[in-house]
């Protein structure tokens, strides 16, 4: 049920943006699980939380797409997030994550822009395959590591995707592949 609860919050928060003309992706667990779902549904983790990758600059619109919705805003220190009035918990909220900045000073490289999208068989736009392993491999937070194990365990992580991180990111890679060895 709370999967659930998280599914539909996922397509309405899209279904608002889209209507609005906002340029999003969904990121984080989402993301991962839409992707990883793609090769094996069973082999998805469940997240309490929606992350979306959005322009700071759209931030206005953003908050008028969501409220509308019946979200309440909330800033938390550089971080935006929207609660749900269903579920009003901050760990089950819309966060937003900005796109093309350094979510933190010491991230090796900032977080991609929304143009890195594509549309998920779902109907909502995703980050891209090699920009969410590389999202995942600069966060690189244990949850992060788990993810990148999840979508090495599919076979997404491809030749092609690994060509396209930087080498200090494909030395994070090598990390998480030799810990899901063991």
């Amino acid at each position: 049920m709370a999967i659930e609860r998280i599914q539909q919050r996922l397509r309405r928060t899209a279904a608002a943006l889209d209507a609005a003309g906002i340029r999003y992706a969904v990121v984080g667990g989402n993301a991962v699980a839409a992707w990883v779902g793609r090769v094996d549904p069973g082999a998805t983790r469940a997240t309490k939380d929606v992350d979306i990758l959005v322009r700071r600059a759209d931030v206005p619109r953003i908050t008028a797409a969501l409220t509308s919705l019946g979200y309440a805003r909330e800033d938390l220190r550089d971080l935006v997030l929207f609660i749900d009035p269903d579920e009003p918990s901050k760990k089950s909220g819309v966060h937003l994550v900005w796109a093309g900045e350094r979510i933190r000073p010491s991230y090796i490289v900032p977080s991609p822009d929304v143009e890195e999208a594509v549309r998920d068989p779902e109907g909502f736009w995703v980050l891209d395959l090699p920009a969410l392993v590389r999202m995942k491999l600069t966060s690189f937070r244990p949850i992060d590591q788990v993810h990148v194990a999840d979508m090495l365990s599919v076979g997404l992580v491809t030749e092609p995707v690994r060509a396209s991180l930087p080498p200090d990111l494909r030395a994070r890679l090598a990390q998480v592949e030799q810990s899901a060895d063991q």
